[in-house]
């Protein structure tokens, strides 16, 4: 096992629902220690990796993918973005997207150790729907200041929901953070569950892919994983949950709220990490 060294960090970014105001995020930062002679250290950067909780906030799966990003080499910082929001996710996802952002320019500004040019970010669910709007130009454009991710990893990231105009009550696509339609040039990995009670099986992700232009189509991959269901990475006990946001967004047809199974699936989580690490190690290092 490589020796990693721990620091607990903290940032502010706008806090969208109240202009003026700032919200202070908090993050866990990892860094592989430096493995070289003196004078080859003092050039050396290694690349990282954000990470981004789920609606369940901080669980197993960050620190699950982080342990084997930092036996590769790779830094990871994980935030919180539900404790300076109280607690629960806010109701839509652009609404964090300044978290992740700044995170971003805090690696890059802050952190030395880390090359600037080689910034993954890694999402589940709520997380990935982030990872995943952020390989569109117009959202690093917003919120990047110059910035932008070299690689995303977006797990179970509710695909439906891009460039979704039939969704009623719910704000444009772009402005509640789901609009994919050009990209930063950044290599994109969708993975998605053919049990996912969000999207109902894989075809969405594909779908979504295919509305790309074809330059773009060659910078996504969608991994689907046969009998898997929504967070099979979240290696704890089974629990179904309720979210408006399931079943291809129903409830805002239907007003019932529908179920969401959380399986964990051993094999495949393990499959998954050995997957995103060789992603990242591909684009990154």
């Amino acid at each position: 096992m490589k020796d990693i060294s721990i620091e607990f960090i903290e940032y502010k970014v706008p806090d969208l629902l109240n202009p003026g105001q700032y919200l202070t995020i908090k993050g866990k930062l990892k860094l592989p220690k430096k493995n070289c002679k003196k004078r080859d250290c003092r050039n050396k950067k290694f690349p990282a990796v954000v990470i981004l909780h789920g609606s369940a906030g901080i669980d197993f799966r960050g620190e699950f993918y982080a342990q084997a990003l930092n036996q590769s080499d790779v830094a990871t910082l994980e935030i919180d973005m539900w404790a300076p929001r109280g607690g629960a996710r806010p109701q839509l996802p652009i609404l964090t997207f300044p978290d992740a952002f700044g995170a971003l320019a805090y690696l890059t500004f802050h952190v030395p150790s880390i090359d600037s040019q080689k910034i993954g970010v890694l999402g589940f669910s709520w997380g990935g729907v982030m990872s995943l709007a952020f390989a569109d130009i117009a959202y690093t454009n917003q919120f990047g200041q110059g910035l932008k991710f070299a690689a995303h990893v977006a797990n179970y990231p509710v695909c439906y929901a891009f460039n979704n105009t039939t969704v009623p009550s719910l704000p444009s696509p772009f402005d509640r953070g789901t609009q994919l339609l050009h990209l930063t040039g950044s290599p994109v990995l969708i993975q998605v569950g053919s049990e996912d009670d969000y999207d109902n099986g894989v075809e969405n992700c594909v779908s979504l892919k295919q509305t790309l232009s074809g330059s773009d189509q060659q910078l996504v991959r969608v991994k689907g994983y046969e009998g898997a269901y929504h967070a099979w990475d979240r290696l704890l006990p089974e629990e179904i949950i309720f979210d408006p946001f399931a079943n291809e967004g129903s409830y805002f047809s239907t007003g019932e709220i529908p179920p969401v199974v959380i399986e964990p699936n051993v094999k495949q989580a393990y499959e998954s990490r050995r997957r995103v690490t060789r992603f990242f190690v591909e684009h990154l290092k």
